[in-house]
C-alpha cells in the first residue's frame, strides 16, 4: 500500500508543478489604438508577462501584397499589472494597445507570442472595434514559449466559415493552421507540440517488469479491436519494441495537446479532490493498524463505521503523521488543510442514507437495472429458453419462472413484452476460467424479470455459470426468488454475483468504452480536419473539453497493468482485453438513444413522439428522461445545421467534413471501417443531424447517466461490488455449513476486502463529483462563442427547451405512481437533469448526482 500511495502522491506532486497561469483578455477601446484587458493566473515563478507576452491582429478582410497572407498589425506588449483574488484564485490584469492602420478592416485572427520561460493559460480576447462593434476571441488553451515552439500561437476569431466561405484574406492562415495540428506523425511528443495523431493502446503494458505486466496492443487487428487514442510517441520497450514506455518517474505527465489540457483551475481542485481520495482511503488503514491490521470487514455496522461515521479529532493528527512519508514536502500542506476542512470519512452515500437495508429488495434489484449505474442493457426476451451464440441454451426451465408470472404462461408474458433478460452471460464466459485463475471466484449470470402492472420489475430467476472441465461445457445453477430460509440466503448471494457482473460492466464497458474511449477519436480528427473557424468545430468543442485529459490520466494510472481498475474490478489483468472483445460488436449508429432502446425491445417506433419511439416499460427513467434530452439536443443540432447548409450539396462537398467523417470512420474507429452498419454516409443534413446528435449525446448525457451516480449507488459497496472471493457453497458442504452460521460474515468474506473496497470507494468519489469549471449541456464557458445572432437565438431556444426537460423529471419524480423514480432506497432519479437552470457554470458542485455537462470531462 505505501508504495502505491507513494506512486500516487508523486504524481500529484507533478502535476501540481505544471499548474502555471491563466489568461483571459478584453479589449475595450479604439481611435486609433485599441485598448484591451488582460487576466492572468499567478505563476509559479512570478515571471511577468508584461515583459515577455506580445499579441498582433490579423485582418480577416484585407490582404498584405507583400505577403500574400492577411494584413498583420505590430506586436501589443501587455501593461498596467492589478492583481485581484477570486475565491482561491489570484489573478492579475493588464492593458494592452493595439495600433489599426486605416483600411485594416475586421480582425480574423490574432498570434500570441510567448518571450518567456513559462506556459500560461489563454481564455480569450475580445477586440472592440467601435462602441457597438466587437470580435472576440474563444481561446481556452496553453501557449508555450516561442523558444520551445519556434512558432506563434494563432488563434482565429469567433466568427464561423464553411471552407468554401473562408474569406481570402484567412484561407492561408486556415489551411496553414490545419496543418500544423496534424503533424508528420513521427517522433515523441513534447507538453508544448499542438499536435494531433492516432496511436493503438500499446501504453497499458510495462512488459520490461516482467511477464505479469505485459498486456496485449488494442486497436489495429482483428484479435484486438479499439478505439485510438492520441498519439504521444514515447520510446518503445526494449523487451517487444511494440509496447510504448512510461517515466521512470511515475506521474502524470502523459502527452495531452495544450488545447485540450485541464484548465489551472480543474487542474489545481483535481489536484485536491485526489488528496482528499488519498486521504480518505488510508483512513480504514490506518484504524486497521489500532485493530490488528484487519482484513474484512467483521459486520455491515463496522463497514459503516468505518467509512462514513466522522473519527475522533486524535484520528486526524494519526492520518497526517500516516501519510507525512508518502508526499511530497510541497503538498503536505494540502493534506493538513483537506483534513481539517472536511470530515475525515465518506459521505453516505445515498443508496442506505434513507434506509440501510433496502438495497436488499428485489425490488430494488430491479429497478437499479432501469434507473441505476448501468441502465441501458437489460433488454426484452425474445427466445425462452435464451441461447447462446454457439446454439448452447440455458438451463432454466418454464417451471421455474411461471411460479411468479402471475398466472401467466412464459409464452403469454413473452407475447406482452414483460420478459426481461440481464445478460452477463456471452461476453464473459470465454474469459472465465483465465479471470479466476487470478483467485477470483466470478460466474457468468443470466437474470430474468417480470414487468409487473405497476411497472416494477420482479426478478424470477438468476443461472450463474462456470466452464465445466471438459472445453466448451458449462456447468449452471439456477436460483429462484425465496424470503425465508437457506433458500432466501442463497438468493441474495446469487443477486450479490449479478451485481459483482453488472459492475464490471459498467465501469469497463458503459462507461470507459461507450464513453470516454469512444469519443476519443472523434475529438482528435476535429482538432485534424475540421478548422476552428468551422461551424460544426464550434458546435462540438464544448463537448471535447477534457476528454483527451482524463484520458490520459485513466490510462496513466488506472486502466495500466496494475492499476486501479485491475485491483478494484474483477477482470483484473484481462480488463481492457475483455472490454476489446466487447468493441467488436459496437456500432456508432446504435448509440443513438431511440435506435438503442429499438435495438434491445424496450421501446416500438412511434411518429407521434418527440423522438420517434414509444417506451414499452413507461416508468424507465433513464430511457423517458433521456429521450426527452434527445429531441431537445436533436432539435438544436437540426436548427444549426439548417442555418449554415441549406441542401444536401452543401454537406456533401464541405471538403472539411467529408476528410473530417471519412478520419474517424476509417482511422479513428478504423478497426470498424469495414463495418457498413457502423455509420452513416454523411451525404446529407439529415444523415449530418443524426450523426452529431449522437455523438453530442454519447459525450454528454450517456456519460451523465452511467459516471456521476456511482458514489450514490457503489459507494455502498454490498450494493454493488466488484470482485467475489467465494463461489455460493452447495448444500451439505462445510462451506454450506458455514453459510447458514453466520450468513452476514460469509458475505462479507465474499465481497471485495477492506482494503480493495477502499480503494474502489476513493476512485469513484472523484470521479463522481462535479469540478467547479462545469459547463452543463445548454450553458456556454463563453457568452461570446459565436457573433451569430441568429444562432444565439437558436441557441437561447435550446435552453428554453432543456429547462422544461428539467420541469417534466420533476414532475416524474413527485408522481408517486412512477415507482422506479424512487424505489424502496428512496434515491430520486436525477441523472439526466440538465442542469441548465443553474445561474453559472459550475454552480452545483461535488457529489450531488445531478446535471449533465457538456463532455466526458472526469
Amino acid at each position: 500500500m505505501k508504495k502505491m500511495l507513494q506512486n500516487c502522491c508523486a504524481k500529484l506532486h507533478d502535476a501540481i508543478y505544471r499548474h502555471l497561469s491563466l489568461l483571459s483578455i478584453t479589449e475595450n477601446e479604439t481611435q486609433p489604438s485599441t485598448r484591451g484587458k488582460v487576466v492572468v493566473y499567478r505563476t509559479f515563478r512570478r515571471s511577468s508577462l508584461s515583459k515577455s507576452i506580445t499579441i498582433s491582429l490579423y485582418s480577416a478582410t484585407e490582404i498584405d501584397q507583400n505577403t500574400g497572407i492577411a494584413k498583420q498589425t505590430g506586436e501589443a506588449s501587455l501593461r498596467n499589472g492589478k492583481k485581484t483574488k477570486h475565491g482561491e484564485t489570484e489573478t492579475t490584469t493588464y492593458d494592452v494597445f493595439f495600433f489599426l492602420e486605416e483600411g485594416f478592416g475586421a480582425p480574423g485572427a490574432m498570434a500570441v507570442k510567448n518571450k518567456g520561460q513559462d506556459q500560461f493559460f489563454l481564455q480569450s480576447v475580445t477586440v472592440e472595434i467601435s462602441e457597438n462593434h466587437s470580435f472576440h476571441f474563444d481561446c481556452n488553451s496553453w501557449v508555450y514559449p516561442i523558444a520551445k515552439t519556434n512558432v506563434d500561437r494563432l488563434f482565429f476569431a469567433n466568427t464561423s466559415y464553411l471552407p468554401s466561405q473562408t474569406p481570402a484574406a484567412l484561407q492561408s492562415l486556415r489551411q496553414e493552421e490545419l496543418a500544423s495540428l496534424r503533424g508528420n506523425g513521427r517522433g515523441q511528443r513534447e507538453k508544448w507540440d499542438r499536435i494531433f495523431d492516432y496511436d493503438r493502446y500499446n501504453d497499458l503494458g510495462e512488459p520490461d517488469k516482467g511477464q505479469h505486466h505485459v498486456r496485449p496492443v488494442l486497436g489495429g487487428s482483428k484479435t484486438y479491436p479499439y478505439p485510438r487514442r492520441c498519439r504521444t510517441g514515447r520510446l518503445l520497450s526494449d523487451q517487444d519494441r511494440v509496447t510504448e514506455t512510461r517515466h521512470k518517474i511515475i506521474n502524470l505527465d502523459f502527452y495531452v495537446p495544450p488545447d485540450d489540457r485541464f484548465s489551472p483551475l480543474k487542474l489545481s481542485e483535481f489536484i485536491s479532490s485526489s488528496i482528499r481520495a488519498v486521504v480518505h482511503f488510508v483512513i480504514p488503514e490506518v484504524k486497521s493498524l489500532f485493530e490488528g491490521s484487519i482484513k474484512n470487514f467483521d459486520s455491515f455496522g463496522q463497514l459503516s463505521k468505518d467509512l462514513y461515521t466522522q473519527r475522533k479529532s486524535f484520528l486526524e493528527s494519526v492520518v497526517r503523521e500516516r501519510i507525512k512519508d508518502l508526499v511530497p514536502e510541497e503538498l503536505y500542506g494540502e493534506v493538513v488543510r483537506v483534513t481539517k476542512e472536511n470530515p475525515i470519512k465518506f459521505p453516505v452515500p445515498q443508496v442506505i442514507a434513507t434506509d440501510e437495508n433496502a438495497w436488499r429488495s428485489d425490488e430494488e434489484f430491479g429497478r437499479e437495472m432501469l434507473a441505476g449505474l448501468n441502465p441501458a442493457v437489460i433488454r426484452c426476451l425474445e427466445k425462452f429458453p435464451p441461447v447462446g451464440k454457439g446454439g448452447k441454451r440455458s438451463t432454466f426451465t418454464a417451471s421455474q419462472v411461471e411460479i411468479n408470472l402471475e398466472g401467466l404462461s412464459i409464452g403469454e408474458a413473452m407475447s406482452a413484452g414483460r420478459i426481461f433478460i440481464l445478460d452477463h452471460h456471452e461476453y464473459l464466459m470465454p474469459y472465465l476460467r483465465r479471470i479466476n485463475e487470478q483467485g477470483v471466484c466470478i460466474y457468468a449470470s443470466r437474470t430474468l424479470l417480470f414487468l409487473r402492472p405497476d411497472q416494477t420489475l420482479k426478478p424470477l430467476a438468476i443461472e450463474l455459470s462456470l466452464p465445466g472441465e471438459v472445453r466448451g461445457e458449462e456447468v449452471s445453477r439456477v436460483f429462484l426468488p425465496a424470503s425465508q430460509g437457506s433458500e432466501a440466503v442463497l438468493w441474495q448471494l446469487a443477486k450479490t454475483h449479478v451485481a459483482v457482473n453488472d459492475s464490471g460492466h459498467h465501469q469497463l464497458i458503459s462507461h470507459w468504452l461507450h464513453t470516454h474511449a469512444a469519443v476519443e477519436p472523434f475529438i482528435i480528427a476535429t482538432r485534424r480536419q475540421l478548422s476552428a473557424m468551422h461551424p460544426i468545430y464550434k458546435l462540438l468543442d464544448p463537448h471535447f473539453k477534457d476528454t483527451l485529459h482524463i484520458n490520459s490520466l485513466a490510462r496513466s494510472v488506472l486502466l495500466n497493468a496494475g492499476g486501479v481498475l485491475e485491483r478494484t474490478m474483477f477482470p483484473g489483468r484481462y480488463a481492457m482485453e475483455l472490454s476489446s472483445a466487447i468493441y467488436k460488436n459496437w456500432r456508432f449508429n446504435e448509440q443513438a438513444l431511440p435506435l438503442d432502446l429499438l435495438r434491445r425491445g424496450v421501446a416500438v417506433e412511434d411518429d407521434s413522439e418527440p423522438s420517434g419511439v414509444r417506451l414499452l416499460i413507461e416508468d424507465y427513467p433513464y430511457a423517458a428522461d433521456g429521450l426527452d434530452v434527445w429531441a431537445t439536443i436533436e432539435k438544436w443540432v437540426a436548427n444549426y445545421c439548417a442555418h449554415y447548409y441549406r441542401d444536401d450539396r452543401a454537406v456533401a462537398t464541405d471538403a472539411e467534413l467529408q476528410a473530417w467523417w471519412h478520419e474517424v470512420c476509417t482511422v479513428g474507429h478504423g478497426d470498424k471501417r469495414d463495418d457498413d452498419e457502423c455509420w452513416l454516409p454523411l451525404d446529407s443534413v439529415a444523415n449530418l443531424c443524426q450523426s452529431l446528435t449522437t455523438l453530442i449525446w454519447i459525450a454528454s448525457a450517456l456519460h451523465a447517466a452511467v459516471n456521476f451516480g456511482q458514489f450514490d449507488y457503489a459507494g455502498y459497496m454490498p450494493n454493488r461490488p466488484t470482485r467475489c472471493r467465494k463461489f455460493i457453497p452447495k448444500e451439505g458442504t462445510p462451506e454450506f455449513a458455514e453459510l447458514i452460521r453466520d450468513t452476514d460474515k460469509f458475505f462479507l468474506e465474499m465481497v471485495p476486502d477492506r482494503f480493495t473496497a477502499t480503494l474502489g470507494l476513493a476512485l469513484i468519489e472523484v470521479l463522481s463529483g462535479h469540478m467547479a469549471d462545469e459547463v452543463y449541456l445548454g450553458q456556454r464557458a463563453s457568452a461570446a462563442w459565436t457573433d451569430d445572432g441568429e444562432v444565439i437565438r437558436m441557441f437561447e431556444q435550446f435552453r428554453v427547451m432543456l429547462r422544461e426537460v428539467e420541469k417534466r423529471i420533476d414532475e416524474r419524480n413527485r408522481n408517486r405512481m412512477l415507482k422506479n423514480r424512487w424505489g424502496p432506497a428512496r434515491v430520486p432519479y436525477t441523472l439526466l437533469y440538465p442542469g441548465t437552470s443553474n445561474t453559472g457554470p459550475g454552480k452545483e458542485k461535488g457529489i450531488t448526482g445531478r446535471g449533465i455537462p457538456n463532455s466526458v470531462s472526469i
